[in-house]
């Protein structure tokens, strides 16, 4: 059973098929997982083996094909009739001189389309070097070119449904954020606090459950906080230690990340608390500029002049694209708010604006998923953007 209604698949698909003709391709292939989902809605932890979705301008259902075992999975979770099933057999599977790859090469080919403009994700997380040359060595004489984006770019503007997914995943990121804090306290093994906030994460709310996250929960303490992308240990909690945590919600694979920061006491050094007022007021303030019709470029810069003001710079993006994803990214890789990404925002293209302050020893995180509304923008979460105090 899908999670969205089949009218509003065969629009996702009518639009990837519109932005083929407009790269001159007739067939591409698919292995980003997150963009297979979107377009049929399979779901399954399968993706440590190769699987692709196949899509052609001149067929009105996408061919999936998956490891043989996995075909009763899809069909749980596909809108696809049989027929666009296919799997391919075990003795494929991790083996030094066969691949899967020749299975799809011989499927194209038998489907007569091996004399098509054909495009593949060549940078694409499950699409790697191997991939591509049993694929070249099974059709020689295909050119392949790079569809790298095509279908995320087409993900960019959510659907009603796909918003309301996303706005669910954020009230379950604020619970995780709530857990987070209540659990952290002196002598609290850091593993041990997680383990909470992964149980907030699946359980959800009473009227609807969590999904695991494509990214695990981050939260560094002490001086790690001054980097980011660190996880945790099984050392305990200490006073008068900052803890940074980058949590997310997900619900049916569609993500709300939430970052904040802690400090274990009452008393927070006066540059902790200096940065997170700084960085407070500058998220308040980038907020507010948001608005259709804007560049990402444009809204990045009034964050970068209010630091600037304070003798501060953040050389890294300050937001990115996000939806609907796998691990080990929750991004979609399109958009960021950065120098030079002139790129218009439009109404229900939905972002993680994350600024992260990390200085040498220390740092502050406070970030928002937001979706872009016809005045402006709206959160995903609603929770006090703060250093809050803990333990």
């Amino acid at each position: 059973m899908t999670v969205f209604t089949k009218e509003e698949y065969l629009q996702r698909l009518k639009r990837t098929k519109s932005r083929m003709m407009e790269q001159d391709l007739e067939v591409i292939v698919l292995a980003d997982p997150a963009n297979m989902n979107y377009l049929t809605g399979y779901d399954g932890w399968s993706f440590y083996t190769p699987q692709v979705l196949l899509v052609s301008v001149y067929e009105d259902e996408p061919q999936l094909i998956v490891r043989g075992m996995d075909v009763n999975g899809a069909g749980h979770t596909v809108w696809l009739s049989a027929d666009s099933c296919q799997g391919y057999p075990d003795s494929l599977v991790q083996v030094a001189d066969k691949h899967p790859m020749n299975f799809v090469g011989d499927f194209i080919r038998k489907k007569g389309w091996s004399d098509k403009r054909i495009g593949v994700e060549k940078d694409a997380y499950y699409f790697n070097v191997r991939c591509l040359e049993e694929l070249q060595k099974t059709l020689p004489h295909v050119r392949f070119e790079d569809c790298s984006l095509l279908v995320n770019w087409v993900r960019s503007i959510k659907s009603q449904a796909e918003i309301l997914f996303m706005q669910e995943a954020g009230k379950i990121a604020e619970k995780a954020m709530q857990t987070a804090l209540d659990n952290i306290a002196p002598g609290v093994r850091e593993c041990d606090c997680v383990a909470e906030v992964y149980r907030a994460q699946i359980q959800g709310l009473p009227e609807f459950g969590g999904d695991y996250p494509a990214i695990v929960p981050m939260m560094p303490t002490g001086s790690k906080t001054s980097a980011p992308h660190l996880t945790w240990t099984d050392e305990p909690y200490q006073r008068e230690q900052p803890v940074n945590l980058e949590l997310s919600g997900c619900r049916h694979r569609y993500h709300a990340p939430l970052a904040r920061t802690a400090w274990v006491g009452q008393n927070p050094p006066q540059k902790l608390q200096d940065l997170a007022q700084n960085t407070v007021d500058g998220l308040n303030l980038t907020l507010g500029a948001i608005k259709p019709g804007v560049t990402c470029e444009e809204v990045e810069l009034v964050w970068r002049q209010h630091i600037a003001r304070l003798g501060l710079e953040k050389k890294s993006r300050i937001a990115y694209a996000l939806g609907l994803n796998y691990p080990p990214d929750w991004g979609e890789h399109t958009m960021s708010f950065r120098p030079g990404d002139t790129t218009v925002l439009r109404p229900n293209m939905t972002f993680h604006m994350i600024l992260g302050m990390w200085m040498d020893d220390y740092g502050f995180e406070c970030s928002e998923s937001f979706w872009i509304t016809d005045e402006g923008c709206a959160t995903f979460s609603d929770f006090p953007r703060k250093l809050f105090m803990v333990g």
